[in-house]
């Protein structure tokens, strides 16, 4: 069945198959694909009263070859784990973790864009406590499931700045799971984008929670800016630095590729809000947007800085050099892309 790949937007599209592993009685299941899209769950579950539950978010892109490639995987793998000990709850092995994933793009081939088209194959897998229980403790029994979905190009023609609004509320506690993929972050911070939006806004910015001084992250992305480097220095990605920020995938691999590839100097610092005015370019990075340039900010108090490049030409490069990178147009010199196997005999 054709597909209008451009216009698919950011929705969920279900898949034919998904994978799901079960841990109870001390141990994770083997693992298996499964048709059914949906997950019957107790009453009592963790997951629905508590927030004992997590997610990750990858994208699996057709190389020139036509194979499917995943991006970093064994990074989300880390990710969830880290998250999964936080919350109490039992990480999947990494060997399970990646062989959800593989299994899922293998299983569904049919949802996989075309090289070139500019869409990609989105990945959710997602940890939940569940089974019968009431107090405030771990569940007895956790779902590890991975669905996928086709997702369309961010942008459909070229880069498109956004507009970000500071926030008056703190995206999580100082030393609390701000640096922990929990879905409880992302509920909490529906009201903070949808009131964003109120002002005319794309998304909302978000402070650090002790001082509210210095810029911690947007919405659901990292962000960074690029200084203008002084005496024939280069320019410098600043990207900031706190226990608050989600250590994001995306924007590791980019810090790498700025230094690397476009011979900037890379900064992980505190970026202090008053830094702004003096950003050549600022923009977001995730999974979803992968690059995403900014033009302006709304400060509290209703003012606006206006970016000097609202698409500047280093984000424009950035972007580039990683879509490449992920696509299979680049050398991988960073052994980043992960070969999907193809689909087992058991999803035919």
């Amino acid at each position: 069945m054709s597909r209008d790949w451009v216009n698919l937007g950011v929705n969920y599209h279900p898949t034919p198959w998904r994978f799901q592993a079960v841990w109870e009685d001390g141990a994770w299941s083997e693992g298996e694909l499964v048709a059914e899209a949906t997950i019957t769950l107790s009453e009592g579950s963790t997951a629905i009263h508590y927030g004992q539950q997590c997610f990750e978010g990858l994208k699996a892109h057709a190389g020139p070859d036509g194979e499917a490639y995943l991006f970093r995987p064994e990074q989300n793998a880390a990710r969830m784990a880290r998250t999964a000990e936080r919350l109490l709850i039992p990480p999947p092995p990494t060997e399970l973790f990646l062989r959800g994933v593989e299994a899922t793009v293998a299983a569904n081939p049919e949802a996989l864009p075309p090289h070139g088209c500019g869409a990609a194959l989105y990945l959710r897998p997602l940890l939940i406590g569940v089974g019968d229980n009431l107090g405030l403790r771990p569940a007895p029994r956790f779902i590890f499931r991975v669905f996928c979905s086709p997702v369309g190009p961010y942008f459909k023609a070229g880069l498109k700045p956004i507009r970000l609004a500071v926030s008056p509320f703190d995206r999580v506690a100082a030393r609390g799971t701000g640096s922990f993929k929990a879905g409880g972050n992302y509920a909490g911070g529906l009201y903070a984008s949808r009131q964003a939006k109120q002002l005319g806004c794309d998304e909302a910015l978000y402070l650090d929670p002790d001082t509210r001084t210095f810029l911690d992250e947007a919405g659901s992305a990292n962000v960074f800016g690029i200084l203008p480097g002084s005496d024939g220095a280069p320019d410098r990605l600043v990207t900031p630095a706190s226990a608050s920020i989600l250590p994001s995938i995306t924007m590791d691999a980019l810090c790498t590729l700025a230094k690397e590839e476009l011979g900037l100097s890379v900064e992980r610092r505190p970026l202090p809000l008053s830094e702004l005015a003096q950003l050549r370019e600022l923009a977001c990075a995730g999974t979803a947007a992968v690059v995403t340039p900014v033009s302006a900010v709304r400060l509290e108090d209703g003012t606006e800085i206006a970016l000097p490049q609202p698409v500047g030409e280093t984000t424009q490069r950035l972007h580039e050099v990683l879509t490449a990178v992920q696509t299979g147009l680049m050398e991988d010199r960073w052994s980043w892309r992960h070969l999907v196997a193809a689909a087992p005999a058991s999803a035919d």
